[in-house]
């Protein structure tokens, strides 16, 4: 992530609410819906899994390690990647591992490649993630691989992976694939809090809607190309990174800086409305999503319950809070310190998590409880959901015209 300016005035906490209306009238198309699913379902071994990763530094295993950007957008060198996981830093913004690499392990996957990892086997799946991505293609435009190119880039894999397994084969694992997606902090942070511009031009629920809207296309851009199943981690207290809590002006005082999180609490509220909808129109459309912000702020503000021992400073890093992004020295400020037992810490750098957080959130996806993510667990979803029950658009609309129950109320 793109370490951010300091917006050039305050604004307040707000609450977004978001019409689905544009959303789904844009996919009026596309068919019937499914509204019932079993809830005793098995796995089909002869199935080959596949796990493909959108997203940004969050998820990144590496991509940016091959493309022309800026220092803050590389973790190829140490101490990233110090906890001897891998022999040397991948690229990975983090100690070790982030959250995919595990989630790929408990399904007993390969470990899925950077796309632009040469020599790569796509087969099981692809990691697209740039680190500083964002949703819309103006954030840090030119120095990373924005959401729409991963989305072409995944249309390469497909048309890749069809030349080599055959048309009925690449369908079947394109629609048996778990989709991940994990974007939008740095949408907030550099293109908005960071972008005084943007801010003149857009109050933050037009913008909320505006990067909403483009991460709804994206969705619809992957299902038309048979993707059925979404994994999504929200985002999460943006505020609290110690980056941003380094630019709060009571910082002082050890606060986060609000404004951000609350971008963040809107996007997530937003996107949650609007999985809930595509559910209902898409057919075969399952999705998994995490309640991050929540399960985060608690090992923040409560860490000793968690196993950490500090949710306040980054482990590497400078200034207050450890909030200058300066991890590595290769930036513009080039002293950091490091601390001497990274599993104490919540905060691995200025903005990314340790490998410690991956792994626990990756358990939580993985199996975790209906309050942590819904409607249903990777688990869950890596195994064959068979749908039993089809709704076709017109009968939603009917039953909503007619005052019937309707699948929306």
């Amino acid at each position: 992530m793109a370490s951010p300016s300091k917006p050039s005035s305050p604004f307040r906490c707000f609450v977004i609410s978001i019409t689905l209306v544009h959303f789904i009238a844009s996919i009026m198309s596309l068919g019937t819906c499914q509204s019932l699913v079993e809830e005793n379902s098995t796995s089909d071994d002869t199935t080959t899994k596949a796990f493909f990763i959108f997203g940004d530094s969050t998820v990144d295993s590496g991509n940016n390690n091959y493309i022309d950007t800026v220092p803050e957008n590389r973790a190829n060198y140490k101490p990233y990647g110090q906890n001897g996981y891998f022999k040397e830093p991948t690229g990975r913004f983090s100690d070790g591992r982030v959250i995919v690499d595990f989630i790929g392990e408990y399904e007993k996957l390969p470990l899925v490649p950077a796309f632009l990892q040469p020599n790569a086997d796509y087969t099981n799946g692809v990691n697209f993630a740039s680190g500083g991505a964002g949703v819309l293609a103006e954030t840090n435009q030119g120095v990373v691989i924005d959401l729409p190119t991963q989305l072409r880039n995944f249309e390469e894999v497909r048309v890749s992976l069809s030349e080599k397994l055959g048309e009925k084969k690449a369908k079947e694992l394109i629609s048996e694939a778990i989709y991940f997606i994990s974007i939008g902090s740095n949408d907030y942070m550099g293109g908005y809090l960071g972008n005084p511009k943007m801010q003149e031009s857009y109050n933050p629920e037009q913008y909320v809607g505006m990067v909403i809207g483009n991460l709804t296309q994206a969705i619809q851009v992957l299902y038309e190309k048979g993707a059925r199943k979404f994994g999504f981690l929200s985002l999460s207290p943006l505020g609290c990174l110690p980056a941003l809590r380094a630019l709060n002006s009571k910082s002082d005082k050890g606060g986060c800086f609000e404004a951000a999180s609350a971008l963040a609490q809107a996007h997530n509220h937003a996107l949650s409305s609007v999985l809930k909808s595509l559910e209902q129109i898409l057919e075969g459309f399952k999705y998994s999503n995490s309640n991050f912000y929540d399960w985060l702020q608690e090992r923040i503000s409560n860490p000793t319950n968690h196993g950490f021992k500090d949710g306040i400073n980054a482990c590497c890093g400078s200034g207050p809070y450890g909030g200058v992004f300066s991890c590595g020295g290769t930036k513009e400020v080039e002293d950091y310190e490091l601390c001497e037992n990274v599993g104490d810490y919540v905060w691995w750098d200025s903005f990314h998590p340790t490998e410690k957080i991956h792994q626990q959130f990756a358990k939580t996806l993985w199996n975790g409880p209906h309050s942590s993510v819904r409607p249903y667990n990777l688990k869950r979803l890596f195994s064959n959901i068979k749908v039993i029950k089809a709704h076709t658009i017109a009968d939603v609309v009917d039953r909503r015209e007619t005052g019937g129950e309707g699948i929306f109320q």
